[in-house]
């Protein structure tokens, strides 16, 4: 039994120290780089190495950190990268960047929830300039991560990198939507997911009537803006209600649609007799003559 109780404690042990894999940058407060540099909840803390002291900033290679720490016997650290980066922090205030961050990221994702933000200029930095303005790169808004410049008076350039923790409000498709199908609460479901890397803006709110699939999409995938396309009120070949106002007379009459349409599209229809004319989709199945 006490051997079991043993094992057991060996193998809790092993899930929790497995698979810490190495970020590829690490930011210090000060010359030393130590444990809690990488793993900020470490119960013990121990110097690895310190920076150049001419320097703010030192490249070490994966497989040596690894070593490193293996031998003061935290073997539980893996690599993806080929190189850490370590920079000693700026101490400058970032707070006008962060909120020009935090506004950017709100305009474009309706329910936004931002846990963290972290902005660190690349290059070390003893005092932020006392007028720039702010710009971002475009389509930013798709990482979590990515670059922002300030430019100065004097029309200098300096760069930041930036960190967002956040997630987001997003809907994914229930079932496999075929092309064309409306979308709505029937084949879409509300989810919240954390903000990491989109293909284009996620698709955040459900207008029952507005929108179709614009091509196949398949089950369990996050919806974006390349995803949908205005909702076709009229449906080739489907019977459509047409008005027609003169004179304060209202005429009405039903005739095919040759086209598919969207609201507001002038489409083609057929009547009875064989004639074809053009009408304004102004519903579901109804258009009127103009």
């Amino acid at each position: 039994m006490f051997v079991k109780y043993i094992l057991l404690i060996m193998f809790i042990s092993t899930q929790l120290f497995s698979n810490i894999t190495l970020n590829k940058i690490y930011y210090t407060d000060s010359k030393d780089v130590t444990l809690r540099t990488l793993l900020p909840t470490a119960k013990e803390d121990i110097k690895l190495f310190q920076l150049n002291p001419n320097k703010h900033s030192k490249k070490v290679k994966s497989k040596d950190l690894l070593k490193l720490l293996e031998h003061h016997g935290f073997d539980y650290f893996d690599a993806k990268h080929s190189y850490v980066r370590f920079i000693q922090k700026s101490p400058v205030d970032t707070s006008k960047i962060e909120y020009k961050i935090e506004q950017y990221y709100k305009e474009h994702y309706i329910d936004i929830d931002i846990i963290s933000l972290h902005v660190e200029p690349r290059s070390y930095m003893e005092d932020m300039p006392d007028n720039y303005t702010i710009k971002l790169k475009k389509n930013s808004y798709l990482k979590r991560d990515g670059v922002i410049s300030i430019k100065t008076q004097k029309n200098k350039k300096i760069f930041f990198n930036y960190t967002i923790e956040a997630n987001i409000k997003v809907f994914i498709s229930r079932m496999k939507i075929k092309k064309d199908d409306e979308l709505s609460i029937v084949n879409l479901r509300q989810k919240r997911v954390i903000l990491d890397k989109f293909r284009s803006l996620p698709y955040q709110e459900i207008e029952s009537g507005m929108y179709q699939a614009k091509h196949h999409i398949p089950e369990n995938k996050i919806i974006t803006i390349k995803d949908i396309a205005d909702l076709s009120l009229v449906k080739r070949k489907a019977d459509v209600a047409i008005t027609m106002s003169r004179d304060n007379i209202d005429i009405s009459f039903s005739a095919k649609a040759l086209q598919n349409g969207k609201l507001n599209d002038i489409i083609k229809v057929q009547k009875s007799n064989g004639k074809i004319i053009k009408v304004t989709v102004t519903g579901k199945n109804i258009a009127e003559i103009r």
